[in-house]
């Protein structure tokens, strides 16, 4: 397996996940960079910055590693796609505090209707970009859920369920059952063995079913073990970190992971 370097300290949380993801498909498939250079077209050193989170993999390098690996790309675009608005925020927030970026404004003509045609385009400017992030919200969320419905309707014959079956066209959350056992020290609920996926509002999957099942059993129910990160998960996240003197932030991170697979019930 590759020696990997520590990515940056700056690095969002969610950039931070996709690159882990995919030194995790290319260890697994045992691939050197020259190898993926020649399988997706992408030279060996631009996969070295990527790799080493000095730059943000292109969405179809991306593709290229999934379909390289053997892997389904679905859900790795799905990362990418928020791993790309954290980084051009990021990238954003440099520039605003950096002054060799800043140049002076040219000056306007002075003018009796200047003041008022300024103002007015920022504001048309603002909600242009508050609607634009409104929708690619939504559309975030449709293809998450889309690609939660599909993973739900494949496992959900190895689960017995707790209760009457809820899945449906429709997109009904589904009710896993939590079984539960202890494996060299660790708690598991049976549904994923993850350690360190960042889980936060608005995930859905059998990572999420998999923290609210250690989160019932450690004394901090979060609701139905519906496999949707919601208001009610958060605040059963935000209680079992406050009990285990971890940062309350309502983040399933890798300490959080930790202390759920080895708490005791309060």
């Amino acid at each position: 397996m590759s020696r990997w370097k520590e990515l940056p300290a700056e690095l969002h949380p969610h950039v931070h996940q996709l690159i882990v993801r995919l030194r995790r498909l290319k260890d697994h498939n045992e691939l050197s960079t020259r190898q993926l250079a020649t399988t997706t077209g992408y030279s060996a050193k631009s996969w070295q910055r990527y790799l080493n989170g000095r730059s943000l993999p292109p969405r179809e390098a991306v593709d290229a590693l999934a379909r390289a690996a053997g892997d389904d790309p679905a859900r790795l675009l799905v990362m990418h796609e928020i791993a790309a608005q954290r980084w051009a925020e990021g990238k954003a927030d440099t520039n605003a505090d950096d002054p060799e970026d800043s140049s002076p404004p040219a000056q306007p003509t002075p003018t009796k209707q200047q003041p008022y045609g300024r103002h007015l385009r920022a504001a048309l400017t603002a909600a242009a970009v508050v609607t634009m992030l409104s929708v690619a919200a939504a559309l975030l969320l449709a293809i998450r859920l889309t690609e939660a419905r599909a993973q739900l309707a494949q496992d959900h014959r190895h689960a017995v369920p707790t209760g009457p079956p809820t899945v449906s066209e429709s997109l009904v959350p589904v009710i896993y059952s939590c079984r539960l056992e202890q494996r060299d020290g660790r708690w598991h609920a049976n549904l994923s063995p993850t350690t360190d996926i960042l889980l936060s509002n608005t995930h859905v999957g059998l990572e999420v079913a998999e923290a609210q099942c250690l989160l019932h059993r450690a004394g901090t129910a979060p609701g139905d073990i519906d496999g949707v990160f919601g208001p009610k998960t958060r605040r059963a996240v935000e209680r079992m970190q406050k009990q285990n003197g971890l940062i309350v932030n309502g983040v399933i991170d890798p300490p959080t992971w930790q202390a759920l697979r080895e708490a005791t019930p309060k």
